[in-house]
């Protein structure tokens, strides 16, 4: 099933730029102005910064909190194989993981200094006003999320109006799910809990009550949302189960794609930090197959949908070297990583700059002016 989805998923990933996450893609020179003149020192300092810290005798160390999502998710299991590249990498860096409920609540941590590294959707960074937003960085952007309403096969729903008078799960609390979630139902003028039951559950729970069996049945589920990398473990789990005796639950995806245009034309919120609109989703495919029920000769259909980019933040407080380290790590460790989490594959070095909203790192930046041709 993922190399099902990985071939499909990288085409999709080639092309990603023309729509644009965020509108007209800037000149490379551009994004490396972003970080302001204070923080441009030149590919000469950067030689300066490789010398010193060969005189010193290694790289940096100290303890880097990074901080994930839930642990059925995609943040978690990349944040999981990062932590032994970082371990082999940087043997003097102590890695901590710290779970959370996603983008929402890592943007708090990351912004008042609790996280120093952490996942986040770029739709999440654009909506954060709180404390500390004026110090959050970029490392990397990574690769896209895809928002997935997700049904049983034999599901009356085939639009998201169909959820009307239904279950739904709409993503935990403080989570980059929850948001998305939310503001696609503005766009679909549909409203939690009058035109359907809007239930608060995350990734990690989510699938059991659309299966709904046993002890679940009284809290069943007739739909879920989620918003994650391709494919989602927590999905899979229902479609190819990991535990014996369990039967496959086949499961399909609602198309969401024309929507698109009507989210981008949403008003800011009335407490936002920018006045415009926002735009960060693109039209996207689920690709055939992604989902597919182990040995059945049905493949699931390519599903259009929505993406949104996902972004590696840090706090602007992150010290310079490590920084650097950092980035090189998660560089570096891609194609390794891709073995285990398929949307490691679709880390590009030549789209990893394109961090809109937010500014490059100054670490950062001294990576990638090392690695330009």
């Amino acid at each position: 099933m993922a190399e099902s989805g990985g071939g499909a998923g990288r085409g999709a990933h080639d092309g990603r730029e023309r729509d644009g996450a965020a509108g007209r893609r800037p000149s490379r020179r551009a994004v490396l102005r972003w970080g302001g003149a204070a923080g441009l020192a030149g590919a000469t300092a950067v030689g300066a910064w490789q010398l010193s810290a060969l005189a010193a005798g290694g790289g940096p160390s100290g303890r880097l909190r990074f901080t994930t999502g839930v642990p059925t998710g995609v943040y978690h299991m990349y944040a999981e194989q990062l932590l032994k590249a970082f371990r082999h990498d940087l043997p003097d860096v102590r890695v901590e993981l710290a779970p959370s409920q996603g983008s929402v609540e890592n943007l708090r941590r990351l912004a008042t200094g609790e996280a120093d590294l952490g996942f986040v959707a770029a739709d999440a960074v654009a909506d954060y006003c709180g404390e500390g937003q004026d110090r959050l960085r970029a490392v990397a952007r990574l690769y896209d999320d895809y928002i997935q309403l997700v049904v049983p096969r034999n599901s009356p729903v085939r639009t998201i109006w169909d959820l009307r008078g239904l279950r739904v799960g709409i993503g935990q609390p403080k989570s980059g799910v929850e948001l998305v979630t939310r503001r696609l139902l503005k766009a679909a003028e549909l409203v939690p809990d009058v035109d359907f039951e809007a239930v608060a559950v995350s990734i990690d729970r989510a699938p059991a009550l659309l299966r709904g069996d046993g002890a679940d049945a009284a809290e069943r589920l007739d739909a879920f949302f989620w918003s994650g990398g391709l494919p989602t473990r927590a999905v899979s789990e229902l479609v190819e189960p990991s535990v014996e005796g369990v039967r496959p639950f086949p499961v399909r995806l609602v198309p969401l794609d024309g929507l698109a245009e009507t989210l981008h034309q949403l008003p800011a919120p009335a407490d936002a930090c920018h006045a415009q609109p926002l735009r960060a989703y693109r039209v996207s495919t689920v690709p055939a197959g992604t989902y597919r029920v182990r040995g059945s000769r049905e493949v699931p259909a390519a599903v259009p949908t929505i993406a949104v980019p996902n972004l590696l933040v840090c706090n602007e407080g992150l010290e310079r070297r490590l920084a650097e380290a950092a980035t090189r790590v998660v560089m570096d460790s891609r194609d390794r990583i891709g073995e285990e989490v398929h949307s490691a594959q679709l880390v590009d070095l030549r789209t990893a700059i394109y961090t809109h909203p937010l500014a490059l790192h100054t670490g950062a930046q001294d990576y990638y002016r090392s690695v330009k041709p």
